[in-house]
């Protein structure tokens, strides 16, 4: 459950054309909090979820109507008959029973209800241990090749980028930037995809993809819109960086691309909340 492993050591910052420019030191022994993660995703999840149910006069709208008094037309009592609500009066649904749940055309027993919170809620200081986790766990060349990506051409993980990288604006400057890095082979593996087992197929979500790099900006100035059609990239400002971003299917080791600045403001958000990096 607890992966503490001390790391210490210096990235280099890349620039555009793929060449190494200056470095950054990171220096941590926070421990991979997997129970805290797996709890994260949850709520995050959570949050996504939209309310739904049925109708509350679903199955309500109908004259049918008990009689229980004695010695009154109709009277149900002292009758081998099931007391719930029948329709009176009307031909051949005369004394039919409806409006109850095991009747035909009655009302469910207990219908989903719009009003059910799906919130599960997490302390704030126990999400941000999560997220420190999570960001400590893509420090971890072993976790990120334990989690299928393919990096034996990348010199470090993560990687660190200069701040123009941000502002590319075609999807073939990426690519040739990636394959510079030596993600070649990761981008092939993203690529492919299969058929989800299930009723999924028939309703909008045929194919299953596979989960690939992970760009973290500082402020998004054109690269999501180059890097959207490369398939399992994801593009995130690190203001609106999520633990599921992190770690998706609640797997720690998310192989992920860093801009100079997105890196050192997580740092710094970290070492607000403790975590020294």
């Amino acid at each position: 459950m607890f992966n503490k492993v001390f790391i210490s050591m210096k990235l280099n910052i890349y620039s555009i054309k793929g060449e190494a420019k200056g470095s950054v030191s990171v220096k941590t022994n926070y421990p991979v909090r997997t129970d805290l993660v797996q709890r994260a995703v949850a709520s995050e999840l959570s949050l996504k979820r939209q309310p739904y149910g049925t109708d509350p006069l679903a199955g309500k709208r109908t004259s049918a109507h008990y009689h229980g008094r004695r010695g009154i037309r109709h009277s149900m009592m002292n009758r081998e008959m099931a007391r719930m609500k029948r329709i009176h009066g009307s031909g051949f649904l005369h004394m039919t029973a409806r409006f109850v749940p095991q009747a035909i055309k009655g009302r469910k027993a207990h219908p989903p209800k719009v009003e059910k919170d799906w919130e599960k809620g997490m302390n704030k200081k126990e999400w941000r241990k999560a997220l420190a986790s999570a960001f400590c766990a893509c420090l971890q060349k072993e976790l990120v090749e334990k989690r299928g990506h393919k990096i034996k051409g990348l010199k470090q993980v993560p990687v660190i980028i200069e701040n123009k990288f941000a502002s590319v604006k075609k999807a073939k400057e990426v690519l040739a930037l990636l394959e510079k890095l030596g993600l070649k082979q990761e981008i092939e593996r993203a690529k492919e995809k299969k058929v989800r087992a299930g009723k999924g197929t028939a309703r909008g979500r045929r194919y299953k993809r596979k989960k690939s790099l992970l760009i973290v900006v500082k402020e998004d100035k054109g690269i999501s819109k180059a890097a959207e059609n490369i398939p399992g990239v994801d593009v995130v400002e690190v203001g609106n960086l999520s633990v599921s971003d992190l770690v998706p299917g609640t797997k720690p080791g998310r192989l992920s691309l860093w801009t100079e600045a997105a890196f050192e403001h997580m740092k710094k958000f970290l070492k607000e909340n403790g975590v020294e990096v």
